[in-house]
């Protein structure tokens, strides 16, 4: 993938990847239009190693007193198997992300029903469960 190519692999409609400025870089500065697109930059912070930005988009009821990430860790690719509006403020992604460690060691594939909250016209990732 080209330095400049956004993490999360969404692509214009001839298929042609975008810019991480055109897509997941600019909900680093601004709130995401959608749950699927939290998600989808929330899946970029996480290439990027930018921890700050998870924790700030992770609700304050589910989050984690601090984040720590797997130093090395090589993100493999996402793909965002469905987006679904339960109600104004509330929806589900679910996708399948792949890694591997920095060591030896075999892949990993995380495949999440991400559920996410709007509250005060932000979205934040409120947790998830790991479909069968």
């Amino acid at each position: 993938m080209p330095a400049n190519d956004c993490p999360c692999g969404r692509t214009h409609a001839r298929g042609q990847p975008l810019a991480f400025d055109d897509c997941c870089g600019r909900w680093l500065a601004q709130p995401a239009p959608d749950a699927e697109s939290l998600m989808r930059s929330r899946y970029s912070a996480f290439v990027r190693g930018d921890a700050p930005y998870l924790q700030a988009t992770w609700h304050p009821s589910t989050r984690p007193a601090s984040l720590t990430l797997e130093p090395g860790l090589r993100w493999l690719g996402l793909q965002v198997r469905a987006h679904r509006v339960v109600d104004a403020d509330h929806a589900e992604v679910e996708f399948v992300a792949r890694s591997r460690p920095a060591g030896p060691g075999p892949a990993h594939r995380l495949h999440e029903r991400s559920r996410f909250v709007r509250e005060d016209g932000r979205w934040y990732y409120l947790d998830g469960d790991f479909p069968a």
